[in-house]
């Protein structure tokens, strides 16, 4: 398996992104959908990760988001489970249903099918919540379903890794 980023300095993505986690003394979890574990998996890789994340929640089913993280039937039924407003239910219910500091969430269209006009294949809504606060980011991706899940991934890490560094220790 691809990693979420080429290696700097020596280090991937996700082993920055859990060594600021583990100095912080913060956890993490995620609620995904598109990427059916992918991120979860991708922090998996680094060592120390056990340290930082307890438990993740795949929500592939409109029932799973309700059940596991807690997105509102209504939030499903106006805005579409591929939506900002689902993304960050999802990423504030899965840091409340696992206790974490922080949480990443994805829904989206990886392809080839189920795209619309209004929401294409590749599109896709990334959440990050941190410190009480949730950010969430709409990406557009052109690649196959396994591209599109992998820069979901390496997006997501992007994100966190972003709110960690702007925030105080």
């Amino acid at each position: 398996m691809e990693r979420a980023e080429k290696r700097t300095e020596d280090k991937s993505l996700e082993e920055s992104v859990v060594e600021l986690l583990a100095e912080r003394g913060l956890t993490v979890t995620t609620a995904e959908s598109c990427t059916g574990g992918l991120i979860s998996g991708t922090l998996v890789n680094a060592a120390g990760a056990s340290e930082v994340l307890n438990e993740a929640y795949i929500t592939y089913s409109n029932e799973a988001k309700q059940r596991l993280v807690g997105v509102r039937p209504e939030t499903l039924e106006r805005y579409g489970a591929v939506s900002e407003q689902t993304a960050e239910e999802m990423a504030e219910g899965a840091a409340r249903a696992a206790d974490a500091d922080a949480a990443l969430s994805a829904t989206g269209i990886a392809g080839p099918g189920g795209g619309t006009p209004e929401k294409p294949v590749g599109l896709v809504y990334i959440g990050c919540f941190l410190n009480g606060r949730t950010v969430v980011k709409e990406c557009r991706f052109t690649g196959n379903r396994m591209e599109n899940r992998l820069q979901t991934v390496r997006t997501a890490l992007e994100m966190l890794k972003e709110e960690l560094q702007n925030t105080e220790q």
